[in-house]
């Protein structure tokens, strides 16, 4: 059972940066955090939980949601088994519980049924 353990959040003001970190265990036998793509998604209160990033396990090709791009920036450490969410010239529009997930597929898909795993999820709260 692959396990995701989240850190970093917290609150900050508009134009701050923060990097959220997930660390991932409990991979079956024969497979490594490698084989995973690796997304971000987030969840304002009273919304959905959207997509806002990926990173492909293949070649560590790059999604984004438009609302992040050219602010969010996701990067990988296979060594380390772990993903990271740097964010700058964050909005009070971030404010979210963020999560990170894994998808065994490695297509790194913007659609958050593909993910069959889930960290704990991290609070942001950029304040004006």
């Amino acid at each position: 059972q692959v396990q995701l353990v989240q850190s970093g959040g917290g609150l900050v003001q508009a134009g701050d940066s923060l990097t959220l970190s997930c660390a991932a265990s409990g991979f079956a036998s024969g497979l490594t955090f490698s084989n995973y793509a690796m997304g971000w998604f987030r969840q304002a209160p009273g919304k959905e939980r959207e997509f806002v990033a990926a990173i492909r396990w293949t070649d560590a090709t790059a999604y984004y949601a438009d609302s992040v791009k050219g602010r969010f920036t996701v990067t990988r450490d296979n060594a380390k088994n772990s993903v990271y969410l740097r964010m700058n010239n964050l909005e009070p529009e971030d404010t979210a519980v963020y999560y990170c997930a894994a998808d065994r597929s490695g297509l790194a898909a913007p659609i958050k049924t593909k993910y069959g795993y889930w960290g704990q999820g991290t609070q942001v709260i950029v304040s004006s």
